[in-house]
This record gives C-alpha cells, structure tokens and sequence, in this order.
C-alpha cells in the first residue's frame, strides 16, 4: 500500500483528508499509480509537491487500529478526486513510531 507525504517531510506525516466536521482520514492505496494520480491533482491545485511512499498494509492498519485513526483503503477499481474545500493548511497526520 501507499501513502502520500508532502516531499521532503516524510517523517513529518502522512496527508490525511478532512471532512467537514473537522474529522481526519489518512489513505492508503493499494496502487501505486492512484497514489500519483492523487499527488498530481493535489499539486495541480497549488498543493505542496507530494511524494508516494510505500507502507507495509498490515503495520499500516494495526498501527491506525491501535492509536483510533481513521483510514480508508483506495481499492484499484475506485476513484477519489481531492475535495478542495476541505484542504487545510496542514494536511498531514503524524502516525506514532513503530513501538510506542
């Protein structure tokens, strides 16, 4: 699976889309090439530069399972388009070290 980061602040966390009640969720895609698809319309909008960064998906869910993240896994046959009115000023979600 595969997350986006803003690039050069991979270890600052991963971007998360908000909704309209203030509630984050981090996604995963299982392809590769809807990960940079996703990037380039982020970018296409003035976003920072994004990098996609491969995870291991059942680290990835046990560590969103443990710490109550909310996260929705981007299935090859779907398709998400970034939702403008709801990009903030800092997209990302820290997600805990492996270990704490």
């Amino acid at each position: 699976m595969y997350i986006l980061t803003i690039s050069g602040q991979e270890e600052e966390g991963a971007y998360a889309v908000e909704d309209d009640y203030g509630d984050k969720t981090l996604f995963f895609f299982q392809d590769e090439d809807d990960a940079e698809r996703y990037a380039m319309q982020l970018e296409a909008d003035d976003f920072p530069e994004m990098d996609v960064v491969e995870v291991d998906p059942e680290l990835a869910i046990s560590m969103c399972t443990k710490y109550n993240y909310r996260y929705s896994i981007i299935s090859t046959n779907e398709l998400v388009i970034p939702h403008y009115d709801s990009v903030q000023d800092d997209p990302l979600e820290k997600l805990p070290e492996h270990g704490e």
